[in-house]
């Protein structure tokens, strides 16, 4: 921020101080042009025609430096035919004038202005008019010549000033340019105390009072702590659950080695596959949580029902899969779990039912949520065991493989992100109805 603001301070004050420059230098100029010109219209009009046909002045010009030789200020008259007659402070040298080279030129009564190299130890700034005088038909060339030292003294003087007022002004900017940076940027400073006392202190938010200008990211901060907390809480809490259910069978285990049980090798294939039902189990929550956690996802449930159906049909070719509804419903879930998600329930449904899935995908386009109906014509599921039957490892039909995991992953995974699953009973095919309902993107 300092060096932008230094760049355009630079960038500006140069603008600024060019266009300065030369208005002022512009004006300098044009004062020394109009002091040349009032000189010229007082010799014209003191300028007289004599009895041999020459011009001559009545009266004497004000300005004593047309009487000293080589004081820098000159006046001179050229006629046609006639010897050119300079002031006295010309002395022995003579204007080369442009009147001179070609008598029509200035012929008009405009006085026209120009710089003129003539003498080497002086360079001069020529104010000439071409006049005719009453009793004279000779085109006259009155000039005014001045030494521009001292217009040159002016605007170097005026261009020191310039360079060091907006030096000065440009310095002083860039100093309140810092100053307001670091006033500006004060309240971010308090917050890095605040976070820096939010980790030594052991506090879980911000409560410290800040300007109206950084309360919207401290409530994005107390809200990914708050996040982080509950995330941490989560993560707790699996673990817990995951040492809890493998408590049980690694006792077991330890029980049925310690007293040599001859079953043991039953044993531990049985304990076995119940700590591997939990690990399954809770690793796919953790999944699940992991994803949540990267940021708002956006998944077409259309193209993850195909994906489902293709896979399903090949495990269950004789069964027929229907999948109708919305192409266009995206929900608010990663790919990978709404995959897994509907692969468990449109699994069960070709396992257990009768032959006949029917899918459909948004029932209700208007809704808050995006309900998916997963249906089949199998027996269904008792209202009494509808609740039962999404606990770990609960089943109703063992003579079919299986691990009793499917519906709690499912229920769990969409209770992360925010969704919900009931059963019920299909009114077309008969048999059982899920209700999945999930965020929509």
């Amino acid at each position: 921020m300092g060096l932008i603001a230094a760049g355009w301070i630079i960038v500006l004050l140069l603008l600024g101080g060019v266009a300065l420059e030369r208005t002022l230098t512009s004006q300098v100029k044009a004062n020394f042009d109009e002091q040349l010109r009032n000189q010229l219209t007082a010799m014209v009009a003191s300028a007289e025609i004599d009895s041999f046909g020459e011009v001559w002045f009545y009266r004497t010009l004000g300005d004593q430096r047309f009487l000293e030789p080589n004081s820098g200020l000159y006046w001179q008259i050229s006629g046609t035919d006639y010897d050119p007659y300079p002031s006295r402070s010309l002395w022995d040298r003579t204007l080369d004038l442009r009147g001179d080279d070609e008598a029509g030129e200035h012929f008009d009564s405009d006085v026209h202005f120009y710089d003129s190299a003539q003498f080497d130890e002086e360079r001069l700034r020529i104010a000439e008019r071409t006049v005719i005088l009453p009793g004279s038909e000779t085109r006259w060339t009155f000039a005014v010549a001045s030494a521009t030292e001292e217009m040159d003294a002016q605007i170097q003087q005026v261009r020191l000033i310039l360079i060091w007022s907006f030096a000065v002004l440009g310095f002083g900017l860039f100093v309140m340019a810092l100053l307001q940076i670091r006033y500006g940027l004060s309240p971010l400073r308090r917050v890095r105390a605040a976070i820096q006392k939010l980790r030594t202190s052991g506090d879980n938010r911000i409560t410290e009072p800040l300007p109206n200008e950084v309360e919207p990211l401290v409530e994005e901060i107390n809200m990914l702590l708050e996040h982080t907390e509950r995330q941490a809480e989560e993560a707790r809490t699996h673990a817990g659950n995951l040492a809890h259910a493998l408590k049980t069978p690694l006792t077991v285990l330890t029980n049925a080695a310690t007293a040599r049980d001859p079953n043991l090798n039953e044993a531990v294939f049985r304990e076995t596959k119940t700590m591997q039902r939990h690990v399954d189990h809770h690793l796919a929550r953790a999944r699940a949580v992991g994803r949540r956690a990267v940021g708002q996802a956006r998944t077409n449930v259309r193209q993850s029902a195909e994906a489902v159906r293709r896979a399903v049909e090949r495990l269950y070719p004789n069964g027929r899969l229907d999948i109708a509804g919305s192409k266009d419903a995206l929900v608010a879930i990663e790919r990978q779990d709404l995959d897994e998600i509907l692969g468990n329930l449109i699994e069960n449904a070709a396992k257990y039912g009768g032959g006949s899935v029917f899918v459909t995908v948004d029932h209700e386009p208007g809704g808050p949520m995006c309900r998916i109906w997963i249906e089949d014509d199998g027996m269904g599921i008792p209202e009494e065991e509808r609740t039962r039957i999404f606990d770990r490892g609960a089943r109703l039909d063992t003579g079919k493989p299986g691990t009793g995991l499917g519906l709690a992953i499912v229920r769990d995974v969409a209770e992360i992100y925010g969704g919900s699953i009931t059963l019920d009973t299909s009114e077309d095919l008969g048999g059982l109805l899920v209700d999945l309902r999930l965020p929509r993107a």
